[in-house]
């Protein structure tokens, strides 16, 4: 307060000139300066009187309208801006009808979240939960039970994107597959699986590859076991409304000489239609060659296609091939389309990995054939109704063939 009254009576003289200095007296000037002392102190108590006034006007939790309060909204916006909330869950009714078998249905959940995260442009980091039964890598289904028991939540994702550049992304920890699946059929690949590994993928519109290497066991003490390869695909605009993708793949895994990978607790191992040795181990590597063709069209006003996938296992002495053919008529791009697919496959004993095939298409298994029709309909832009059927017949070769039918209705939201 004290510089405030030396300033402002700084200011009066200066503005009365000097010569009217000289012309003051004692007496004048001791009363212009306590004149000006209690006028500093009237200021000081009406800026106290307008900052409690102030004070009652401010909502109960209200902060005062400082820089840095004025700069937290747009700080908590730039923030929300670079997370995401991604999901969906799904409940399915299940009816499978397996020859010598008593029929059973069963009620389950798919429930799936993921965070997804970019700290920095052309960065991106994800971590997901989900229901899986067992901890299943195939199946992300939870059946309904146990006295309404809390249901099994496993990690299911917890990656990092790396944007090298639009076209080019390298992605590593367990993440959503990257390999393409033919009229999103899994001969090689089920839909649920995410790989733990590492990935590339580039893709400029006409010419795409996807590498992918996963551990199938990282733990030396386990036995380490590592699978490689991917895929080299080109598409064709043949005119406007046709559409060509001609491809080819390759993957292996060593897998001879070890034993299951997956194994359910209080249930003996499971090999998923693989030959397996007297001691339980795989006889085969699972060095999978594969060729694809995937053609979309119109059909009229409606979108359209058909699709070929061949695979053929270069390790396996006999049992080694399989393929499936497929159409497709529909597309839900918008609230009330509809789509219908047929799949016929045939996949022989150990022409791929078992354990990640279909888990759906006769139980999981190999060494199968049969056919798959499915519809779907969007009843809201993030509601699908569906249904599925698979007519399959199994265990060709080990000379016990039976039937595996299974009938799904699915009800889906997205998020």
């Amino acid at each position: 307060m004290a510089k405030f009254h030396s300033f402002l009576l700084a200011c009066l003289l200066a503005c009365a000139g000097l010569p009217a200095q000289a012309a003051v007296s004692d007496a004048e000037f001791e009363a212009l300066r306590a004149s000006v002392v209690a006028l500093g102190q009237r200021v000081a108590e009406l800026e106290q009187e307008l900052a409690e006034e102030r004070a009652r006007r401010l909502q109960p939790g209200e902060l005062p309208a400082t820089a840095e309060a004025r700069m937290a909204p747009s700080s908590a916006a730039a923030w929300t801006e670079k997370v995401s909330l991604q999901g969906d869950l799904r409940l399915r009714y299940e009816k499978i009808e397996r020859e010598g078998e008593a029929g059973r249905s069963r009620e389950r959940i798919r429930a799936r979240a993921a965070l997804v995260v970019e700290p920095q442009p052309g960065l991106r980091l994800g971590a997901g939960l989900s229901t899986r039964q067992d901890g299943s890598p195939t199946s992300s289904n939870q059946t309904l039970g146990s006295g309404s028991s809390g249901k099994d939540v496993y990690l299911d994702l917890a990656w990092v994107d790396w944007t090298v550049r639009p076209d080019l992304h390298l992605l590593a920890g367990k993440f959503r597959n990257n390999q393409y699946r033919p009229g999103g059929h899994g001969l090689i690949w089920d839909a649920d699986l995410n790989p733990e590994g590492l990935a590339l993928s580039y893709d400029n519109g006409r010419f795409f590859t996807r590498l992918l290497g996963s551990w199938l066991e990282s733990d030396s003490a386990s036995g380490k076991a590592f699978g490689f390869g991917g895929q080299l695909g080109l598409r064709w605009p043949l005119d406007e409304d046709i559409r060509l993708t001609l491809g080819m793949g390759y993957f292996d895994l060593d897998t001879a000489g070890k034993g299951a990978f997956f194994v359910v607790r209080d249930k003996p191992p499971a090999y998923y239609g693989n030959s397996i040795d007297a001691g339980g181990r795989y006889r085969y590597d699972y060095r999978t060659l594969e060729g694809f063709a995937d053609l979309g069209f119109r059909l009229g006003t409606l979108p359209a296609g058909v699709f070929l996938d061949y695979v053929r296992n270069l390790d396996a002495e006999r049992l080694d091939t399989g393929w499936a053919l497929g159409a497709r008529l529909g597309a839900l791009a918008a609230r009330h389309d509809w789509e219908l697919a047929w799949v016929w496959q045939k996949l022989e004993r150990d022409a791929v990995f078992g354990l990640w095939t279909d888990s759906s298409f006769a139980g999981g298994n190999t060494d199968n054939r049969g056919y798959l029709i499915r519809g779907t309909w969007a009843a809201g832009e993030r509601t699908r109704l569906g249904i599925s059927y698979f007519a399959t017949r199994s265990g060709m070769s080990r000379g016990a063939t039976h039937d595996d039918d299974r009938l799904q209705l699915d009800l889906g939201f997205r998020y």
